[in-house]
């Protein structure tokens, strides 16, 4: 990225959270939890590949809740015609 102006920078962090109605800060702190809640499924996908017993609906309930949240603030967007299909 070098030789990227400052505008271009500021674009590159902004642009999309503000599409979204979002400032960075909640624009990071949503990415961050629907990030860390990922990481746990696959965690749990892992330990479930070893010990069949364990986590048999972790994963399968994370996708279901994470996809329903995502379409929840879809549906309360400003414009959800403009909303992508997927926020991340």
């Amino acid at each position: 990225m070098a030789g990227m102006e400052s505008g271009g920078m500021t674009r590159l962090f902004t642009e999309h959270p503000r599409a979204l109605g979002m400032s960075w800060w909640e624009h990071g702190t949503g990415a961050v939890r629907i990030g860390g809640s990922l990481i746990a499924a696959g965690t749990a996908c892992l330990v479930h590949a070893v010990v069949p017993g364990w986590f048999t609906e972790t994963a399968g309930r994370t996708v279901v809740r994470l996809h329903d949240h995502m379409q929840r603030r879809r549906a309360g967007a400003a414009n959800p015609n403009d909303w992508p299909d997927y926020e991340i």
